[in-house]
């Protein structure tokens, strides 16, 4: 339920923009309304990130330790997990969008990506970044290394508990309860990496075919991974 609310919020903030801009000629978004966006969009996708990690642990408990499951995940443990989620990521955002915002932009103020996203309006500031790309990859170990380590151990556990089922059956049906948040991690994870972790490109050519990159592949932790 909150993973499904957090997605209609975190396409709200973007792609009605985005079918705008195609079917119209306005192009224009207002200094506030990108702060907006920006702000929205970075908070559902921290939150989302640490969401994925919860679910993991959820997961784990469901399949590890079955019996024990109701005590674990009481009503009190996931209502705290949920709000801790919802506070890690706006907490994040809180501190990122005002640090980019606050940049002086100068010359010619063309966001080379559909949305406002943190890293393409990072581009078109005049003055050093440095801050905001320590603080960025401070983010990035927290919201992406720490998330993703957390569900590659529990799923550890998980795919040992499940190889010991004796029946086919039973392997099925504890497999298939999941395959759709391990759906959901590897394109919204894969294409965070992917755009976060790759080398920059050298040249004007290598630049270009750079952003149009980070642009289809923001769509899919943005459109794709809200979809399914």
């Amino acid at each position: 339920g909150n993973l499904s609310f957090l997605d209609i919020c975190y396409t709200t903030s973007a792609v009605p923009l985005i079918l705008d801009s195609f079917l119209t000629t306005r192009k224009t978004i207002p200094f506030s309304a990108c702060a907006v966006q920006m702000f929205l969009s970075f908070a559902m996708g921290a939150t989302e990130c640490v969401l994925l990690g919860m679910m993991a642990f959820d997961h784990y408990v469901a399949i590890c330790n079955p019996l024990r499951y109701p005590v674990v995940m009481s009503k009190v443990a996931y209502v705290t997990m949920a709000a801790s989620c919802w506070a890690a990521g706006s907490a994040a955002s809180m501190v990122q969008t005002p640090l980019a915002m606050r940049l002086p932009f100068c010359g010619n103020n063309i966001i080379n990506h559909f949305t406002c996203e943190i890293l393409a309006v990072l581009k078109l500031a005049c003055a050093d970044i440095s801050i905001n790309v320590i603080s960025m990859g401070v983010k990035n170990v927290i919201f992406l290394g720490v998330p993703v380590l957390f569900m590659f151990i529990s799923y550890i556990f998980i795919l040992t508990t499940i190889l010991r089922i004796p029946s086919a059956e039973g392997r099925k049906k504890a497999f298939s309860t999941c395959s759709a948040h391990l759906t959901v991690v590897v394109v919204f994870y894969g294409s965070i990496l992917f755009m976060h972790g790759k080398p920059k490109s050298k040249g004007q050519l290598g630049a270009d075919k750079q952003d149009l990159s980070d642009k289809l592949i923001s769509r899919f932790y943005g459109v794709v991974t809200p979809m399914l």
